[in-house]
This record gives C-alpha cells, sequence and structure tokens, in this order.
C-alpha cells in the first residue's frame, strides 16, 4: 500500500501532483491547503485525509479538522499542521504524543522536508514533507510516497515537484 502525503500548496495544485501520486491509496494534506479546489484535485486521485493549518479561511475549516488520526494498511497515523518537531515540539505536543504515540506522525507548517524515527516515541516515524506549493522560503517543492508492507513502513521517496525528469529520492537513513 501507499500513502501519498504533502503540506503547505497554500492554494497551489501543481500540475505534476496527479502524475505523481497515481496509484496511490490514499493522500494526506497535512494543511495549509489554500483553496478547497486543491482538495477536490487530490480526491480524483485518491481518497484525501486533511487538517486544516493557520493559513486556512473559516470554509476550509468547516470541512476539515484540526487533527485527524486514523488506520493505513495496519499503522496508527496522527495528523496535525503545527507540532514542531522532535526535540522542538510546539506547546504540549511531545506530552500528546508521549500519552499515545502513533506509528506514523504528519505534520507540515514549516516548509522544511524532515524525516525520522522518534526512539522515545516508541520508534515512530515523524514525517515532515515540506511544501508543495508556491509560497514560502522553501526552495524545492515536495511531496512523499510512504509504503507500508505488512503494517510496517517499510520506504519514503521524496519526490521533487520541479524535478526534470521526474525524481523520486530514496529518503535519508530513518529505518523505513
Amino acid at each position: 500500500m501507499q500513502l501519498g502525503i504533502l503540506a503547505d500548496t497554500h492554494g497551489y495544485f501543481h500540475p505534476d501532483l496527479v502524475d505523481v501520486l497515481d496509484g496511490v491509496d490514499a493522500i494526506v494534506h497535512a494543511g495549509d491547503v489554500g483553496d478547497l479546489a486543491i482538495l477536490d484535485g487530490l480526491e480524483a486521485v485518491a481518497p484525501v485525509h486533511a487538517v486544516y493549518g493557520n493559513i486556512d479561511d473559516a470554509d476550509t475549516r468547516r470541512r476539515l479538522p484540526e487533527q485527524e488520526r486514523f488506520s493505513f494498511g495496519g499503522l496508527s497515523v496522527w495528523v496535525e499542521h503545527i507540532a514542531g518537531r522532535p526535540g522542538r515540539w510546539q506547546a504540549n505536543m511531545g506530552e500528546r504524543l508521549a500519552a499515545d504515540p502513533p506509528d506514523v506522525f504528519i505534520c507540515g507548517h514549516s516548509h522544511i522536508l524532515r524525516i525520522e524515527r522518534v526512539a522515545e516515541l516508541d520508534n515512530m516515524l515523524f514525517v515532515n514533507p515540506g511544501a508543495a506549493g508556491r509560497q514560502g522560503f522553501h526552495q524545492k517543492k515536495t511531496c512523499l510516497r510512504l509504503t507500508v508492507t505488512d503494517g510496517k513502513a517499510t520506504n519514503v521517496d521524496v519526490i521533487h515537484l520541479d524535478a526534470s525528469p521526474r525524481a523520486a529520492t530514496p529518503s535519508p537513513e530513518t529505518g523505513v
């Protein structure tokens, strides 16, 4: 099974998203959608789990939750837009995660691609897909494909959306 993961589109639907996410079983958008048409475009590819982010308007906030927990391929997944990162969590996030750590935690907001295992949280996989939109300081638009086999995250491909030819780069050493 494969899970497509992106965040921080800020209202921009990259023209390659349909192709690079083709074949995934579900998609996660970790907030700062920017335009509900983004979700409609993603829904045409696969079922979408999405949360709102700090730039999202009232209509988006009515449609989406602030956080979502769900099961995917035997993994527990938690999605929240603003969370910080391991060692530098936002207020109360570390305590909330420690109380009930998921197998995979996905957030956005920073526009910084980061994938790592967090040993002190039951080896939870922390994922921030970077940003797939045009707004922000990031220099590369990215999204991810997470492969799940037998209830375990077995691979993460980093997709550089403006790369030519289309490139999927294996993730840094994360134990996946």
